[in-house]
């Protein structure tokens, strides 16, 4: 079993930033693949950005030029960066993570709120 940890989340004004944090512990495998995933009221979760092992990371159209994903391999942490954020950002942003033995596991979810 993987434990996810997630922080960052909060309210914050449109055009203003946050970072989320997602810790991962208690497994005995490597992780592989890590990133964030969102989902607002009566939509479908959706990807937001990730990041394998080689340092190759994969962002939504809708984040591209302004969020920035990385990982921090000896402290089992991936985190999102989000500047320049909107009210559309406004969702459950959940962390999400593939381990070597080839199962994944989610986060808890942390709740990021942009006012206008």
């Amino acid at each position: 079993q993987v434990q996810l940890v997630e922080s960052g989340g909060g309210l914050v004004q449109a055009g203003g930033s946050l970072r989320l944090s997602c810790a991962a512990s208690g497994s005995s495998f490597s992780l592989n693949a890590m990133g964030w995933h969102r989902q607002a009221p009566g939509k479908r979760r959706e990807l937001v950005a990730r990041i394998f092992g080689g340092a190759i990371t994969d962002y939504a159209d809708f984040v591209k030029g302004r969020s920035t994903i990385s990982r921090d391999n000896a402290k089992n942490t991936v985190y999102l960066q989000m500047n320049s954020l909107k009210p559309e950002d406004t969702a459950v942003y959940y962390c999400h993570v593939y381990t070597s033995g080839g199962r994944d596991y989610w986060g808890q979810g942390t709740q990021v709120t942009v006012s206008s």
